[in-house]
């Protein structure tokens, strides 16, 4: 799987909500709403997610197996990260890079 772009809009005023991340898969299946978080341990990227009847949040969208979670996950933050010392706003890279 090729993520071709990434679309990072930083989040200011929020102590754990850093910004909203949007992606391309192969320029032909988009994900927007992924949320990057800044946690206890670190930042960490939570899926698009939609709110059920009884409160809980179920995603609507994740990977399947760890290697590829992780891989999505720095992919991502490494973004956020180029966004906040860019000080730009929404950032968008075009980029070619292979998940499993």
């Amino acid at each position: 799987m090729d993520i071709t772009e990434v679309k990072v809009l930083p989040v200011d005023g929020d102590d754990k909500l850093k910004a909203y991340v949007s992606i391309k898969i192969c320029d032909c299946l988009a994900i927007r709403d992924m949320k990057v978080i800044k946690g206890t341990s670190g930042y960490f990227v939570a899926m698009p997610a939609k709110k059920m009847k009884d409160g809980t949040y179920r995603d609507l969208v994740h990977p399947l197996d760890r290697s590829t979670r992780e891989q999505l996950e720095e992919l991502v933050i490494d973004e956020y990260k180029r966004a906040c010392s860019d000080l730009l706003d929404p950032v968008v890279e075009k980029r070619e890079k292979s998940i499993v």
